[in-house]
């Protein structure tokens, strides 16, 4: 694990909210006072996972774009972009009442069309493809500590069922606070 100096590092979620994943690591920021950067799927935004975004926002949390439905945006066509685009940030808007400004494209695929079409600040990040079910706990507190190093922002996902980054989460956060 690479120590760091400053400890300046972004811990960012994609294709949430899930009602299990996300409160878990929602609980495990509170715990240790962290905010993050979710990147929702539109989809997943209900009434069912929007107190979840409440509380993220509350923890001083930033909610993201991740489109609606999370396709290879590089195969729509602009107005299939700005649907995928505009509804989802229609939802965070109504639960953040401020306009989104960050979109993390899915499997950060990215393409001339999607630059000019979307309105959107693009954000990438370094991840360990934590989505696999395969991957251990282990596996993934190892190679997201690898990756953290100053001013980089670290991908993770808290989709539906995938408890292992929750677990993983509470041993990385410690490790990273050294």
């Amino acid at each position: 694990m690479m120590k760091m100096k400053r400890k300046i590092l972004a811990l960012t979620f994609d294709d949430g909210p899930s009602p299990d994943t996300t409160a878990d690591v929602l609980d495990i920021l509170a715990e240790y006072r962290i905010p993050a950067t979710f990147f929702l799927v539109g989809q997943n935004i209900t009434p069912d996972t929007e107190p979840l975004l409440r509380k993220a926002v509350s923890l001083g949390c930033e909610l993201g774009n991740h489109s609606f439905s999370h396709p290879d945006m590089t195969a729509l066509s602009p107005y299939e972009m700005s649907v995928e685009i505009d509804e989802t940030s229609k939802r965070i808007e109504r639960i953040t009442g401020k306009p989104t400004r960050f979109f993390r494209p899915p499997y950060i695929a990215v393409n001339e069309d999607m630059i000019r079409q979307i309105p959107l600040t693009f954000i990438g990040g370094y991840g360990i493809n934590d989505y696999d079910q395969n991957l251990s706990v282990e596996a993934r507190v190892s190679g997201i500590t690898d990756l953290a190093a100053d001013g980089r922002i670290l991908v993770m996902h808290d989709s539906e069922g995938n408890s292992r980054t929750a677990e993983a989460l509470r041993r990385i956060i410690p490790l990273l606070l050294v």
